[in-house]
């Protein structure tokens, strides 16, 4: 396999984990689980599988459990930064489920994956909204993104840096 092969399938893997961190987020909120029991049943039934003649993406299992793990941990600190991009007749809380759990995951990506360009996150976030919702929603989540990523990378989101220090 070429290598620009190798990195599409890494990054669809990555886009793929994305959307099931989503989805895992949600289940845990609605369903009031914790982030292991969610994050070992989509890994052992979910991730790659058919369920109903529905066929669930080959995700990255790592980066998916990384993802949901880190929002569980830094739930707090993540709400509280997301809480700052919201106007004040929206507030977290008051937000569908679905976009919540999005919002959080892109929030931990931008706070703790510097490695990941700011860009990447959110156009890949963008993505998953969009197979979640139609109409002002995803523009929605655009312009909550770009807000938290010029807040906690504004070199990189400004042009002045590009984004590739340790984890934070």
């Amino acid at each position: 396999m070429s290598g620009a092969a190798a990195s599409g399938k890494a990054r669809s893997r990555r886009s793929a984990a994305r959307l099931a961190a989503v989805q895992a987020l949600y289940q845990m909120e609605l369903a009031g689980a914790s982030g292991q029991r969610v994050v070992s049943e989509f890994v052992a039934e979910r991730l790659g599988r058919e369920i109903e003649g529905e066929r669930y993406a080959d995700a990255d299992a790592e980066w998916f459990s990384a993802v949901v793990r880190g929002v569980e941990a830094r739930q707090a600190e993540i709400d509280e930064k997301l809480a700052l991009c919201l106007d004040k007749e929206r507030r977290l809380e008051r937000l569908e489920a679905v976009l919540r759990a999005l919002l959080r995951a892109a929030a931990f990506e931008l706070l703790a994956c510097p490695d990941v360009p700011a860009r990447v996150v959110i156009s890949e976030y963008l993505d998953v909204a969009h197979a979640f919702f139609n109409g002002a929603v995803p523009g929605f989540a655009n312009g909550v993104l770009d807000h938290l990523a010029r807040a906690v990378r504004p070199g990189e989101v400004d042009g002045t840096t590009h984004g590739r220090a340790g984890v934070r």
